[in-house]
């Protein structure tokens, strides 16, 4: 047996992306102890730049904190950073609490729950929205359920993230499932602002123009408002890739399976990004999805030297 003994003080954070550096940063510029974790070398060096201090492996955290953020991206690896050979599950303190940030299919979410309750461990279901910039602002919005024991730990850290937590349930599940509502918006949104630019373009009007007029109109959206000026930047430097939204609304469609719910719009979103993926686009931003409608249409889009338009 594994003697272990929770450091309450202090947080971890597995995970050092854009929004797990962004959160580690914010809460150790509220005056938290943070470690950071990430396989990779130069995230690592980035936390540290900014004055945090970070392990590579999960395991190493586990003698250290009593709370553990995991922002990761998918469910495997929330596997792996829990239950593999450098896991956390078996190595935390009873009673510590881990907060599960990556978007995952709300079964998945549930099960985790009872798997780590089994352990004698906290879980905090918190789904996070808002983008790196709000990470590194500390002004998330978190779709959270759990118990009361799993918000009282986690406050003062749910505090320092976060502009606004909403509450959704006393077990985790109901907060994954909020997020995926969120993705399934998200997802169409961006496939539809997408679908709409390249239209406009093979009509022959001007982009910049096009952009203008539909923001101060009734089909403007908060996707179409944010995504469309990478399109006409011409850069897809991600901030949030195609492949996210091929996992994402893999599973809105997976989830819809197991409610045997219809879910056509996300469906044909979920083709649209499939096929930019498929064509190469995978890691570009997700703005790329509209590279599809160049393939095979063959509209000029705006290129990175063309750069002035959008804002």
């Amino acid at each position: 047996m594994i003697e272990r003994t929770p450091h309450t003080e202090t947080v971890g954070v597995i995970g050092l992306g854009a929004m797990g550096l962004g959160t580690a940063t914010a809460l150790h510029e509220a005056g938290l102890a943070v470690i950071g974790c990430d396989i990779s070398d130069s995230a690592r060096e980035a936390f540290e730049s900014r004055g945090g201090i970070s392990v590579a492996t999960p395991a190493e955290l586990a003698g250290r904190c009593g709370v553990v953020l995991v922002v990761v991206v998918n469910d495997e690896q929330v596997e792996h950073v829990l239950f593999g050979e450098a896991g956390l599950a078996d190595r935390l303190a009873p009673g510590s609490l881990v907060v599960q940030c990556a978007t995952v299919a709300p079964s998945y979410a549930m099960a985790l729950g009872k798997r780590l309750d089994a352990t004698g461990l906290l879980m905090l279901d918190a789904p996070i929205s808002g983008g790196a910039a709000k990470a590194r602002q500390g002004r998330l919005s978190v779709m959270s359920s759990g118990s009361d024991a799993a918000y009282d730990k986690a406050r003062p850290v749910l505090d320092a993230m976060a502009e606004t937590v909403y509450r959704l349930g006393d077990a985790p599940g109901a907060g994954s499932s909020v997020k995926l509502v969120n993705q399934l918006l998200a997802g169409v949104h961006i496939a539809a602002a997408a679908e709409a630019m390249a239209l406009g373009v093979r009509m022959g009007i001007d982009p910049d123009t096009l952009y203008d007029v539909i923001t101060h109109s009734a089909g403007n959206s908060w996707m179409f408002e944010n995504r469309v000026p990478h399109i006409l930047k011409g850069d897809y430097t991600p901030l949030s890739a195609v492949d996210i939204f091929v996992k994402d609304l893999n599973i809105v469609h997976q989830t819809g399976r197991e409610l045997t719910f219809p879910t056509p719009v996300a469906a044909s979103a979920l083709q649209q990004f499939t096929a930019a993926s498929g064509a190469g686009f995978g890691r570009e931003d997700d703005a790329a999805v509209i590279k599809v409608y160049q393939r095979l249409s063959g509209i000029a889009l705006p290129a990175a030297n063309d750069a002035e338009g959008g804002t």
